[in-house]
């Protein structure tokens, strides 16, 4: 399936008329998924889906072209030993190292994807905001990982944060936009379903958690009234929307919660790289030696595979 076209022309929603959140009934759905068990080759299935999910990351002041080379080595030979493996959906970094990446990345199928709109604070003039956006795009940018202006929505300034996405949207041109709502600063699951109706009617093709930054960052709780909103987008529009937890998913157990959490909750059109993502630097590694023990009954010592 393929992204659905945004309408040219969008209305802001009547966030006023936007369902509240049962908290106690999210909480205690999303635990429920954490008893979930899955076995044998349902399991090594799981694993592999969940690698070819994720949006390989390095988002630290102190990246330089040889860390982002070397992340996207990476990319492209996750583990030599296993060549029946998947890659990953793409390669996160700062827009400063997007045209690093595509270069690195060459002709293989893996998406580069950059942070933009002053990640993470999102604290800067909008025009600057969408200069940086054109600069990624044109520097081969195949996605835009976006932030919102929290200051603005949580004063209620909705108009405000609508346009700006919208405006970002229209500058990704054929670029995917994936929206990151920053969770953990949003403070309830209310302002998390109203920034997820926001971000989606505004044009957004994605809707992320997190920056990583903040803590908390991705929960079970928080994703789950995120993939009820896509839901409902879904049923009111006919567009689907993709999601993104990020932040804090570092073992592939907890990966593996997060994808009965989808199927259970959007069902299986979601389940591939082009609806869903983990944005994440060091799951691969837990996941490839989760795979590893499926193989051969042994666990390899983290070392065993690349850090970056």
């Amino acid at each position: 399936m393929t992204l659905a076209a945004v309408p040219s022309t969008r209305q802001l929603p009547d966030l006023g008329r936007v369902a509240l959140v049962d908290e106690v009934g999210v909480k205690e759905r999303a635990a429920r998924f954490q008893t979930r068990s899955i076995k044998k080759e349902s399991k090594i299935d799981a694993l592999k889906m969940i690698l070819s999910m994720i949006d390989l990351t390095t988002l630290e002041g102190q990246d330089t072209p040889g860390k982002v080379q070397q992340l996207c080595q990476k990319a492209i030979h996750l583990h030599d030993a296993m060549p029946d493996l998947p890659h990953v959906a793409a390669v996160c970094v700062y827009p400063t190292m997007v045209a690093v990446a595509k270069k690195a990345l060459g002709t293989h199928d893996i998406k580069v994807a950059s942070v933009a709109t002053a990640f993470p604070s999102g604290m800067a003039p909008r025009q600057i905001k969408l200069e940086e956006t054109r600069i990624a795009v044109e520097d081969g940018a195949d996605e835009i990982d976006m932030v919102i202006s929290r200051g603005a929505f949580l004063q209620g300034e909705y108009a405000f944060v609508f346009d700006e996405i919208a405006a970002i949207k229209e500058a990704c041109g054929a670029a995917h936009l994936k929206v990151i709502l920053e969770t953990g600063e949003l403070g309830t699951l209310d302002r998390v379903r109203r920034a997820s109706v926001l971000a989606m009617h505004a044009g957004a093709d994605f809707i992320k958690t997190s920056t990583g930054k903040i803590q908390p960052a991705a929960t079970l709780p928080v994703t789950l009234v995120m993939l009820q909103a896509i839901r409902d987008f879904y049923y009111e529009t006919g567009r689907m929307i993709g999601m993104k937890p990020a932040g804090g998913i570092s073992t592939a157990k907890l990966a593996v919660h997060y994808l009965v959490m989808l199927r259970e909750t959007l069902g299986n059109a979601w389940m591939t790289p082009e609806w869903y993502r983990f944005g994440a630097s060091s799951l691969a590694n837990d996941v490839l030696m989760q795979l590893q023990k499926q193989a051969t009954g042994i666990y390899q010592s983290p070392d065993y595979f690349s850090k970056d």
